[in-house]
C-alpha cells in the first residue's frame, strides 16, 4: 500500500487549478496520475465512486475536506 499526503500554501486560484486538474483527469480517464516525490504513479478510478464533502467552521479557522473513495 502506498499512502502520500501533501500540504502546500497557495493562493485560492491556484488551489482551484489543482482541483480542476484532478476533475479533468477523472472526467477523461479511468485513472489519476500523481508525482510522489519524483515517483510517477497512477491510481485507477472505477466508474462509480463515493464522494463526500466535510465543512468545518470554527474560531480557529475553517476547513473543507473533499474525499473520493471506492
Amino acid at each position: 500500500m502506498i499512502e502520500h499526503e501533501s500540504e502546500q500554501t497557495m493562493g485560492r486560484e491556484a488551489a482551484a487549478d489543482k482541483l480542476r486538474e484532478i476533475a479533468d483527469q477523472l472526467s477523461r480517464h479511468n485513472e489519476i496520475a500523481f508525482d510522489l516525490d519524483g515517483l510517477k504513479t497512477s491510481v485507477k478510478v472505477p466508474n462509480e465512486v463515493t464522494f463526500s464533502v466535510e465543512v468545518e467552521v470554527g474560531d480557529d479557522g475553517n476547513e473543507i475536506e473533499i474525499e473520493i473513495s471506492w
